[in-house]
């Protein structure tokens, strides 16, 4: 059971980062000091630094958490699914979980606006594409150890997760210029273009 200075801690950590959030995504993220952040939930510097190491740490917090969500979502799927599968099941069944774990600190809506703020800021964007690829890293380990293969000689893991993560790409950057910027939207678009990849890599796109 979570103790009186446990929730207060946890309520301070919060606070700090829908602070953060709102103000990124409403003056900029190169715009905003911690020294605004701290005021806007009146405690110091030092406070804020006690629960993020600094900007980027609390811009990425969210992210972090439904990171985590994803990968202990792949680490669960059933071992008799093949790696692809396994990975498109964990990202549409496991959707309600990462919505339940955004909403657990922050409002969704506040979540998707922040995407938009990483998406059109440079410095963030950088960041999120090296994290993103340190994810894809971990699940790749996580399909070799569920398939019995080795990593670092087997490329079948690294593909598999590249064509997954390439996807998840495209639907990041289609849903942000989108007008239905909604969270599910992103889950259907992204359902969308994991059903095109088979036809997308192995067949021909001419019409005529």
């Amino acid at each position: 059971m979570e103790t009186l200075r446990e929730r207060k801690k946890r309520r301070t950590r919060e606070s700090l980062l829908r602070a953060a959030l709102e103000l990124f995504t409403s003056q900029g993220y190169e715009q905003t000091t911690i020294d605004e952040i701290a005021e806007a939930v009146d405690v110091s510097q030092r406070t804020f630094f006690r629960y993020f190491a600094g900007k980027e740490d609390v811009a990425f917090a969210v992210q972090k958490m439904t990171e985590a969500a994803f990968v202990a979502a792949v680490r669960a799927r059933p071992p008799h699914e093949a790696p692809m599968k396994a990975l498109r099941q964990a990202f549409l069944e496991g959707w309600e979980t990462i919505r339940e774990t955004v909403e657990s600190v922050v409002p969704v809506e506040l979540y998707l606006r922040m995407y938009r703020t990483i998406e059109s800021t440079p410095a963030l964007l950088a960041v999120h594409l090296r994290r993103s690829a340190a994810t894809e890293e971990t699940i790749a380990r996580v399909l070799a150890e569920r398939e019995g293969v080795d990593v670092d000689t087997d490329p079948r893991p690294r593909l598999a997760v590249a064509v997954f993560g390439g996807v998840i790409r495209v639907s990041e950057r289609q849903w942000c210029t989108s007008e239905d910027f909604g969270l599910d939207s992103i889950r259907t678009l992204t359902a969308s273009y994991l059903d095109q990849v088979g036809s997308a890599l192995t067949g021909h796109w001419r019409t005529a």
